[in-house]
């Protein structure tokens, strides 16, 4: 069983309003990711929010299981392992996202869970144009070492410290790379969904 974590909970502050719930697409920033996850291969998704509830709220009918970050100001690492520490016991594999990749798609994550699946190791990122982006995949032979490391780096730690068993995924998709944090970030993305 592969399980999702979407990491929701920040504050928004270089957008000076709740990004995730922007309009994007046919609905918005974090309903996009939430659809991309909606794929057969994934069995389950987690969704971080943080303490306001705006967020979760966002989420009310959708197949998807809210976590709560009480802490705001924690870094997202924290959120991050809120997340795995909710996930079942069955859960073989996590692939944890931002909630700000609007143009993340379904055949992006069946693409990056095939390839995992069919190379035997234990982490795969995709990679667009040599730069690795998002969504990290990794096996939950990993969560006890994510709970208690990489406090410094926060999960890009992760692939540092297995480099050998790292699977990198090319992808033709720069979505992958295209997270949104400032209000220009958001215009520019608007602009390549038209």
């Amino acid at each position: 069983m592969i399980c999702a974590i979407v990491l929701a909970a920040g504050r928004s502050t270089r957008m000076g309003a709740q990004k995730l719930l922007l309009p994007f697409g046919r609905s918005t920033i974090l309903g996009e990711v939430v659809h991309a996850l909606s794929v057969p291969e994934v069995s389950r998704t987690f969704v971080v929010t943080g303490p306001d509830g705006a967020v979760a709220r966002a989420l009310a009918g959708r197949n998807v299981s809210v976590v709560t970050n009480p802490n705001a100001e924690s870094e997202m690492l924290d959120s991050v392992r809120r997340g795995l520490r909710a996930l079942p016991p069955d859960c073989e594999a996590v692939l944890v996202t931002p909630g700000d990749l609007p143009r993340l798609t379904p055949d992006l994550v069946r693409v990056l869970i095939s390839a995992f699946r069919g190379s035997g190791k234990g982490i795969a990122v995709p990679v667009f144009a040599g730069r690795r982006g998002h969504p990290l995949l990794f096996s939950t032979r990993y969560v006890a070492e994510v709970l208690a490391r990489y406090d410094d780096v926060g999960l890009r730690g992760l692939p540092r410290a297995h480099v050998e068993d790292v699977l990198e995924v090319p992808v033709t998709d720069r979505s992958v790379l295209s997270d949104v944090d400032t209000p220009d970030d958001y215009e520019r993305e608007r602009q390549s969904e038209i």
